[in-house]
This record gives C-alpha cells, sequence and structure tokens, in this order.
C-alpha cells in the first residue's frame, strides 16, 4: 500500500544544503549596495520569500526603501557567482523510486527559478517540474507554492490529504499545513519538536531516512 498519492519536495534545506550559496550572494550583493557587512542571517527568516529577506537586511541599517534593489542585484549575484549547493542524502534514492512507481512529484520553493534551475542542472537532478518564488502571487507561508504544484502534476482538491510534503522550514510547514495536505518534517534547520508544533506528522533527519521509512513501509 502506498501511504501518499503524490510527493511534494522544499529545495533549500530539503533537497540541498544552499546556505553557502544564499549567503555569499546576499553578503556579495549587500557590499555593492551599501559598502557594508551584511548582519547575520535570523533563523526566524528560514524559508521566506527574498523579498522579505532583502527587506530584513535593509531595515538592519534603516534603508527599508532599497528593499527590491537590493533582491534584485541579490538575484544577480547568485546567478553570476553560482556556487553549486551541497546535495543532502537520499535525493537520487527518493526520486528513482517515485519515477520507478509511477508516482507524481515536484518542488515548490521560496527559492528564485534561475537559482533553482542551475542547481538541477549541474547537480543533475531528476526534478521535471519546479517551481519558484516568481511562479505565485503569495509565497509561502501562504499555500499558494503547493496548491500550485499539485493541481500541476494532476490532483484535485480532493486528492490533497494525500499528498506529502517535504519541509525543513516553519514557514513551508505553515503553507503544506494551510493547503490541506501532509507535512512532513526534516531537521535541517529545527528540532522534531519545533516541526512537529508546526504541524509536521513525521519527521526525518534526511530524506534518505523517509526514503527507508516509505520502503519498509509502503513498497
Amino acid at each position: 500500500m502506498v501511504l501518499a498519492k503524490g510527493f511534494l519536495f522544499d529545495f533549500d534545506g530539503v533537497v540541498v544544503n544552499s546556505f553557502e550559496s544564499h549567503g555569499s550572494a546576499w553578503a556579495s550583493a549587500f557590499k555593492e549596495l551599501f559598502n557594508k557587512e551584511i548582519a547575520p542571517f535570523p533563523k526566524t527568516h528560514a524559508g521566506k520569500s527574498p523579498m522579505i529577506i532583502a527587506e530584513y537586511y535593509c531595515s538592519v541599517i534603516g534603508e527599508e526603501k532599497r528593499t527590491e534593489e537590493l533582491f534584485f542585484l541579490k538575484d544577480k549575484h547568485l546567478d553570476k557567482y553560482f556556487t553549486v549547493p551541497k546535495l543532502l542524502p537520499g535525493v537520487r534514492e527518493f526520486t528513482e523510486l517515485l519515477t520507478k512507481e509511477k508516482i507524481p512529484y515536484g518542488i515548490a520553493s521560496n527559492a528564485t527559478k534561475q537559482f533553482l534551475k542551475n542547481s538541477v542542472h549541474h547537480l543533475n537532478l531528476n526534478f521535471p517540474t519546479v517551481f519558484g518564488v516568481q511562479d505565485y502571487v503569495k509565497p509561502k507561508p501562504a499555500p499558494e507554492a503547493y496548491i500550485l504544484l499539485a493541481e500541476t502534476l494532476g490532483f484535485k482538491e480532493g486528492d490533497f490529504k494525500d499528498i506529502w510534503v517535504f519541509e525543513d522550514s516553519l514557514t513551508g510547514t505553515k503553507a503544506a499545513k494551510s493547503a490541506g495536505m501532509v507535512p512532513i518534517g526534516i531537521t535541517t534547520q529545527y528540532t522534531d519538536e519545533e516541526l512537529k508544533e508546526a504541524g509536521s506528522i513525521l519527521v526525518f533527519p534526511t530524506l534518505l531516512e523517509a526514503y527507508e521509512y516509505l520502503t519498509k513501509y509502503s513498497f
């Protein structure tokens, strides 16, 4: 018996460790724009849209009016000085299994589309359906990202309760829960307790443990 009809994935912190990739782009863009060192990244902003993160960094130095400028410059730096993120365990095993079993899956991320495209290409990942922050009117924690992905994969609203969503952030977990789907936590940023409190039904260290769980109980 298959435990879910479909599997949706966040990207940063679930498929890859991209903290260095994003961090260096934010720092270099901030330095170019303001000639200042950037503030440390706040954990509270994990999984939030890049525009909200840009607004935070600008607010630290009282330059909120330049939020969009920083957002677009960071995206340029992320592409121009692209650093391949580190692939997390279990991704290839998971996508091979889902492809073999003909179970729909895809990525819905708050990261920008160019970064997702570059990463999928350079890591040779098997994710044919990928959505980024530019695809949504309301990014996570709104449910739009996961609803859009699910509908694109052919699911109806009545199927949502049987769709698993892998998330490492409280922002994304809230989005999955609001979409009426099943949030599954990955503890690359938050603890079991924090993710479960946010709505995660199950929690795993990485996708590898989730894959092992599924192959034991589902396939």
